[in-house]
C-alpha cells in the first residue's frame, strides 16, 4: 500500500502545509516585524498554524521518503538519509517546546536549540538535491525531473548563502524573508519530486509494441537465409 498511496499523500500533504506555513508566516498577529522574526520566534509567540503545518510537511516528507524507496528511484543511500532527517527536524520544531523571549531579555536556550533544528532541515534538502541531479541524469524514468531539481538547487543553496549571512554579519535583518523564501523553496524541490513519483505511480503505461487491430502478435520481420 505504500507505493501507490504514498504520491498521493505527499502531494497533498505538501501542498496543504505549505499554504499553512504562509499563512502563518504572512498573517502573524505577534506585535514584532514579521520580516525580522524567524520562523523559531513565531511558534515561541504562539504559532498559531505554523506547529501542525511543520507536522504536516515532516509527515508527508516522511511518506515521499518511503514512496520514492518503494517505486526504486535512485535515492537510496545518503539522498534518502538527508531527505529524512529534513522531515524528522520539522517533525521536531513542530513538538519542541519554545519559550519567547520577555523583557528584553535574551532568547532562552529552547530558542537556540529550535532554531538550530530549523538550520539543520534548512541544509537537508539542497544538500540531498545536490546528490540527486546526477542520479536523476542516468534514470531514463527520472531524468525528465533532473533538469527541474536542478534549477532549484540553485535559489536553494543562494538562499542558504544568505541565511549564514543575516545570521552572522547581517545581525538578522530580514531573516524572516531569508527562512519563508528557503522554506518554500525546498519544499518545491520536494513538491517536483511527489509530482514525478505520482505520474510515474497512476500515470498510463507506456505500451511496448503496437498489437494489429485483429489482436494477434505483431509480426516479426522475416530474415532470409543468407546464399552459401
Amino acid at each position: 500500500m505504500i507505493r501507490p498511496l504514498s504520491p498521493v499523500i505527499a502531494c497533498a500533504g505538501l501542498g496543504t502545509a505549505m499554504i499553512a506555513l504562509l499563512a502563518g508566516l504572512v498573517g502573524t498577529g505577534a506585535p514584532a516585524d514579521p520580516v525580522s522574526m524567524t520562523i523559531s520566534d513565531h511558534v515561541a509567540r504562539g504559532g498559531g498554524v505554523l506547529r501542525p503545518a511543520l507536522a504536516v510537511l515532516g509527515a508527508a516528507s516522511l511518506v515521499l521518503v518511503a514512496g520514492l524507496r518503494a517505486a526504486g528511484a535512485p535515492v537510496r543511500g545518503r539522498p534518502a538519509a538527508w531527505l529524512a532527517g529534513w522531515g524528522v527536524a520539522l517533525i521536531t520544531a513542530a513538538v519542541l517546546p519554545v519559550r519567547a523571549a520577555t523583557g528584553g531579555a535574551e532568547a532562552p536556550w529552547e530558542a537556540h536549540l529550535h532554531h538550530g533544528v530549523m538550520i539543520a532541515a534548512f541544509v537537508s534538502v539542497p544538500v540531498a538535491a545536490l546528490q540527486l541531479v546526477g542520479r536523476f541524469e542516468r534514470d531514463e524514468r527520472w531524468r525528465v525531473a533532473a533538469r527541474p531539481v536542478e534549477w532549484l538547487t540553485l535559489p536553494a543553496g543562494l538562499g542558504l548563502t544568505a541565511l549564514t549571512y543575516v545570521m552572522l554579519p547581517g545581525q538578522g535583518v530580514m531573516i524572516g524573508v531569508v527562512e519563508g523564501a528557503l522554506l518554500a523553496v525546498d519544499t518545491a524541490i520536494l513538491g517536483v519530486l511527489a509530482v514525478r513519483l505520482l505520474r510515474l505511480t497512476w500515470g498510463p503505461v507506456p505500451r511496448r509494441g503496437r498489437r494489429p487491430a485483429g489482436g494477434g502478435a505483431v509480426a516479426r520481420p522475416r530474415i532470409s537465409a543468407a546464399p552459401r
